[in-house]
């Protein structure tokens, strides 16, 4: 039986392919998702499918920065993106980037919630860059992108 970090970490990588298949094995029966931003809730695994698949012009494309929990330990994909893989239990929470068929560009965060070694609850937030005031630049650190 996969540890709840095995979990995490197979939910969050099925998630940035957006692979369906695996995202749906990975979802207990009763899963959810939350969008507090839009006050909206996902019921069912094939709810959630028919979003994806009627998004206008296309699928968002997501990139894992890290996913959180209780073990501490770095891990480099192949595609050098590094994640943070932590364990606390039955919860765990990942943060990504959503780039969407227009061309914008969004962090997001995601809690997870597992149960009976599955996702069970989900709630996710996204919030667009923007370029941090002036006023605040002596106080500040911005360091190059990339």
């Amino acid at each position: 039986m996969p540890t709840n970090e095995e979990i995490a970490h197979a939910y969050a990588e099925a998630a940035s392919r957006l692979d369906m298949e695996a995202m749906a094995r990975l979802r207990h029966p009763q899963w959810q998702a939350a969008w507090p931003q839009s006050g909206e809730r996902i019921i069912g695994d094939e709810n959630y499918r028919r979003i994806v698949e009627a998004y206008p012009g296309g699928y968002p494309t997501s990139t894992i920065q890290r996913v959180v929990g209780a073990e501490d330990r770095w891990v480099v994909t192949a595609s050098n993106t590094v994640q943070q893989i932590v364990g606390s239990g039955d919860f765990w929470w990942s943060e990504w980037r959503m780039t969407y068929p227009d061309g914008r560009s969004y962090f997001c965060v995601e809690l997870m919630e597992l149960r009976d070694g599955l996702v069970w609850r989900e709630t996710v937030y996204w919030a667009e860059p923007f370029t941090a005031p002036d006023w605040r630049s002596r106080w500040v650190d911005i360091p190059p992108a990339g």
